[in-house]
């Protein structure tokens, strides 16, 4: 198993890294949290947690997610061991809310904060609630995340959220809007502002 990745940043997007690691490049997958703690790094240490997929009974492949702290790693295995939540949807949310703002919507049982996330209905809150409530630790302080925006923004932050599973011709009309009204506003700003609108 794989517990974490320690190297140099090849490649670099909203929603996946590519890393160099003795002249293997490794795909992993993030969130817009991670996203925004490695953005000003070349090499970083990435906690990882290993999808494996399952076709017919036998192993079909796997996919790497990588986290730039132990807390999104560990709401992330939480989110994906409840029935009905994937890896997608829990890298969602991790790309909607910071970890502590999930675990306080859980700890205080904020169905709509976490039905908000798309792919999570009534049912699945709930059933997040019920079973991450006493497992859930509580944490104090904040994690500030840091922002540079750059002219390809409103680019990067399409691409991320088209990845992420939403249709491309929404989220440009979307972007569209959120641009009008601050056009200087970072990938992760319009990444989260479109997440909340879509």
């Amino acid at each position: 198993m794989i517990a974490y990745l320690n190297g140099k940043i090849v490649h670099k997007s909203p929603t996946h890294l590519i890393m160099d690691m003795g002249g293997i490049g490794y795909m992993v997958k993030i969130s817009l949290n991670t996203y925004a703690k490695v953005q000003g790094l070349d090499q970083t240490l990435l906690h990882i947690s290993l999808i494996v997929k399952i076709e017919n009974q036998s192993v079909s492949g796997f996919d790497m997610y990588g986290f730039a702290d132990e807390l999104e790693k560990d709401i992330f295995e939480k989110m994906i061991s409840v029935s009905g939540v994937g890896a997608a949807t829990a890298r969602m949310m991790l790309s909607t809310f910071r970890p502590e703002e999930i675990q306080h919507a859980i700890l205080t049982e904020n169905e709509a904060m976490i039905q908000s996330v798309k792919g999570i209905g009534p049912k699945s809150a709930k059933r997040i609630i019920l079973e991450l409530k006493d497992k859930i630790g509580k944490v104090s302080g904040d994690v500030i995340i840091s922002a540079r925006a750059h002219n390809t923004s409103r680019d990067e932050a399409l691409n991320a959220l088209v990845a992420l599973g939403f249709v491309k011709s929404a989220v440009e009309k979307v972007l569209t809007k959120i641009t009008a009204g601050d056009p200087t506003l970072s990938v992760e700003s319009l990444i989260k502002e479109s997440l909340k609108q879509l």
